[in-house]
């Protein structure tokens, strides 16, 4: 039932991002933007850890659990060493992505030319 549930939450997400483009003119930029702030908006009311237990991992591959990431690094490691332990928290959970994100779109901008 849980696999149901991961499927139908990111079914969900998909969903409404669609329908946001569909009927508004923001770009795919815009939304997954929007994504991000209500991930982050989500886990700073300790919402999203709820999602996570009832939907599984489906609540951990749209893009609104970039949003939880960087929020819950910095409010744990703000826990922990303060003020300053926000900006180190925030990139502690999301530093493998965002390295990722640039190695591969480097070697890619390396194979693929842009066409005009």
């Amino acid at each position: 039932m849980l696999f149901l549930y991961s499927f139908l939450f990111c079914g969900l997400v998909c969903l409404i991002g669609q329908l946001i483009l569909d009927n508004t003119k923001l770009t795919p930029g815009h939304v997954t933007s929007i994504f991000v702030v209500l991930g982050a908006f989500l886990d700073s009311f300790g919402l999203y850890d709820k999602f996570i237990k009832w939907f599984g991992a489906g609540t951990l591959v749209p893009i609104t659990s970039f949003g939880h990431s960087l929020i819950h690094g910095a409010l744990d490691k703000a826990h922990e060493t303060g003020l300053l332990g926000l900006l180190g928290g925030m990139f502690s959970l999301t530093s493998v992505g965002i390295v990722a994100a640039i190695v591969f779109g480097f070697i890619l901008t390396l194979i693929f030319k842009p066409k005009d």
